[in-house]
Formats: structure tokens, C-alpha cells, sequence
């Protein structure tokens, strides 16, 4: 009987697909995550990544901090935290908006959460309803987009230049859309040394976009993770520094600066708005790693961050010019490129002939990697870019990929 019933067991297969939630059935795997287990363990050259290098990350200090941290603050490091976060850490991060950047901190409440990528689900968990317009860049980050995809949301995709957000072509789509006795609820932005393009919007547009917000009543999620790394040309506010109605909410993060490893961001926003999300945050994860808190509280209380950002600039100055510079000697005829002052990418177009995605393979197969650019559009309605880092890799190897990458080009295009 009981061998019976055990050979019933083993030949019986479940239907998995049937206990899913109709919100999981529609989920999709990140295709940046995809594509870095696919090369992570091959010889190809990766470009594809949005990795910092791990020389960048600043072990020594971390490991005196850590010890430090253990013997004379294990009761908060080791135990449960506020969801809002770790006090003296989010009165810091607030030090650093208004001395770095101008942000009056008396306007502000400061959330500590799970790196920046669960800023964006709880901004969809708190503001979006299903139909809700909101606006996104094209392209734009493509993380943001399936959390916000989640919220089921409609995208109303707004065009990139070399200054950043169309933002004209935004004013016009609101007009429209008043006239229709419709609004948007937010609009989604990258500002600085975008992901995936690497442009900057100017500050004339970010002081026009916060005049759009408070013309239209609309609100403006500024997702700011490269901010700190500039490499060349000057320096721009946040749109936060424009805010003066509390309708910007802005995104930090030491991933980029600190190590991605802590996931530790922020929220700065309105403190009414904060008070909603961090009830949002309750039901997600109680709180954010301490551990991790008290470390970044002691790197910014001793001063060590303003040291080492430099470092990292420093770092990575070189390979973003290694880029530009072989981009510049392989390419062919009628492949464009953006030119960064700093972050992490470039953002490369080729002609309309040519699918990137579908291109990817034969670039795999002489041993270099990227992101198809179709990922990064709302509606997936653009085939030919695609997106390269530079942080990564060692010099030599990104003039060796970008060549790859050129005779790739050259084929598909028939020369």
C-alpha cells in the first residue's frame, strides 16, 4: 500500500502555473539580469552590467568602521530598526542635501530604504492605481519600469536630446491631455547622467519641469544615483532645489559611491507623503538593514565619503574616456553615440536596419556583451540602441570590446 502511494506521489506533476497570482503571471526576469548570468562565468567582455568596480569600494574603512561598530554600537546594529530608518544616519543624509546640494532640510523627511530600486516599488505601492498615467523618459530606466509595471500603470513616454527630458514636447502632451479632462499622476525622471543614455537634463529644464508639476498638478520622482559622478563639464541642481510645493520626491543611494552590497538609498520628500510610504515600507520589510545604517552613519560622520568620491572619479574618469575615444576610431559610418560627463553610461544608436537584440547573439559570439536599447522603452518600439557601461571593465578591455562591438556593426550592415 504505502509503495503504492508513494509511486502516485512521484508521478503526480504539479500545474505551477495555476497558483500563481495573475500580477506574477504577467512578471518577466529582468533581461539586464539575464544577460549577466548568461556571460558572468564566459570570456566575453561585458558591457552590458550596471556594476560598479570593486576596486572602487572602500574595504579598508569599512572594515575599521565595522569593528568600530560592533564593539560600541552592536544594540542598534544588531537589532530591529525604524521603518523610517536609523536617526542620526537620515539626519546626515539630510546635512548632505542642504551642504551638497542646497535642499532646505526643514522642507524635507529623509526615508532610508533598500537600495533605490524599493524607492520606485513603494512609490507604486503608495501613488500609482491601476490607469493612472504616468511619464517615463524614452528611454528610461528599465528597472523602474517593471516596478512601476507591477501598480498597472499607463506609460506616456517622453523623448531624450542631449539636454535630457524633452520637456516642450512633455508640455505639450499635458495640454492635450487637459483638454481631454485627463491628467498625470507622476512624471518619472533620471536627471543626471541617465540610465540607460548618460545625458543630463539642463537646469533650465529642471526649474521648467517643476513649473509643468505645479501648472498641471502632477509630481516629480527625481532618481538620482549618479549625481556624484562627474567627470568633466559643471555641475547641475537637483530639481529637488527647485521644489518649493513639496511636489519632488528625491532618490539617493550609496551603492554608487559607498558599495551596492549595503542596498542602502533614501527618499527626501514632503513629510506627509514620507509618513504614507513608510507605512507602505511596514508590510515590505519592517525595516532596512541596520547593520548597513550605522555603517554609512559613521563613513559620512567621519568625513570619509567626501574623500572618497574622488577616488572613484578618479577611477573611472579614464574608462569613460577609453570609450569615447575607440567608439570614435572603430565605429562606422551612421552609428551615434552620447557623449557623458559622467554615471555610467553611453548610449549608442545604429542604423534603423540593424536590431540590437537580435544582433546580440553574433556580438556574444566574438566576445563582447551589451543591453538592447528596446528594453529601456516603455512600449519596446525602438530596435536599434543599445546601452554600454564603462565602470566595469579595465581600459584595454573596453578599446578590445568596442572593436568587437564595431566589426559586429560593420557586418550586419554588409561592409
Amino acid at each position: 500500500m504505502e509503495e503504492m502511494l508513494q509511486k502516485k506521489l512521484e508521478s503526480k506533476v504539479l500545474d505551477y502555473e495555476s497558483y500563481f497570482s495573475e500580477k506574477a503571471l504577467q512578471m518577466k526576469a529582468s533581461e539586464i539580469r539575464e544577460l549577466l548570468k548568461l556571460v558572468e562565468t564566459s570570456d566575453v567582455i561585458s558591457m552590458a552590467g550596471g556594476l560598479p568596480n570593486p576596486a572602487t569600494f572602500p574595504k579598508e574603512e569599512i572594515k575599521q568602521i565595522a569593528q568600530e561598530v560592533i564593539e560600541e554600537h552592536a544594540d542598534k546594529a544588531l537589532q530591529y530598526g525604524t521603518t523610517k530608518g536609523f536617526t542620526p544616519l537620515r539626519l546626515k543624509i539630510a546635512e548632505w542635501l542642504r551642504d551638497r546640494y542646497g535642499i532646505p532640510i526643514s522642507k524635507v523627511d529623509i526615508m532610508v530604504v533598500s537600495g533605490s530600486q524599493q524607492a520606485l516599488d513603494l512609490i507604486g505601492r503608495t501613488f500609482i492605481n491601476p490607469g493612472d498615467l504616468i511619464v517615463v523618459e524614452a528611454p528610461t530606466y528599465l528597472a523602474a519600469l517593471n516596478a512601476f509595471k507591477y501598480y498597472e500603470p499607463n506609460f506616456i513616454q517622453i523623448p531624450l536630446d542631449d539636454e535630457g527630458m524633452r520637456v516642450d514636447l512633455l508640455e505639450e502632451k499635458l495640454r492635450k491631455l487637459k483638454a481631454e479632462n485627463k491628467k498625470v499622476k507622476f512624471v518619472y525622471t533620471v536627471p543626471t547622467f541617465q540610465n540607460p543614455a548618460g545625458v543630463t537634463m539642463s537646469e533650465e529644464r529642471r526649474k521648467y519641469l517643476v513649473e509643468l508639476a505645479s501648472e498641471y498638478d502632477f509630481l516629480v520622482i527625481e532618481d538620482d544615483p549618479y549625481g556624484e559622478l562627474r567627470y568633466s563639464g559643471k555641475p547641475v541642481p537637483p530639481i529637488k532645489k527647485f521644489d518649493t510645493e513639496g511636489r519632488v520626491f528625491y532618490f539617493g543611494t550609496f551603492s554608487k559611491i559607498l558599495a551596492p552590497g549595503f542596498r542602502l538609498g533614501w527618499i527626501a520628500g514632503e513629510p506627509h507623503f514620507i509618513r504614507k510610504i513608510e507605512i507602505a515600507k511596514q508590510a515590505v520589510d519592517l525595516c532596512t538593514n541596520p547593520f548597513g545604517q550605522v555603517i554609512a552613519w559613521k563613513f559620512l560622520e567621519k568625513g570619509l565619503l567626501e574623500k572618497h568620491i574622488p577616488r572613484i572619479i578618479k577611477f573611472y574618469k579614464p574608462k569613460r574616456d577609453a570609450m569615447l575615444d575607440a567608439l570614435e576610431d572603430y565605429m562606422p559610418e551612421g552609428v551615434k553615440w552620447t557623449k557623458p560627463e559622467g554615471g555610467m553610461f553611453v548610449w549608442a544608436t545604429v542604423p534603423e536596419s540593424i536590431d540590437t537584440k537580435k544582433m546580440l547573439e553574433k556580438a556574444v559570439a566574438k566576445g563582447v556583451a551589451y543591453v538592447p536599447g528596446e528594453a529601456f522603452f516603455a512600449y519596446r518600439d525602438v530596435k536599434n540602441t543599445m546601452r554600454l557601461n564603462f565602470t566595469y571593465v579595465d581600459e584595454e578591455k573596453i578599446k578590445i570590446g568596442i572593436q568587437k562591438l564595431a566589426e559586429t556593426i560593420k557586418e550586419e550592415l554588409g561592409m
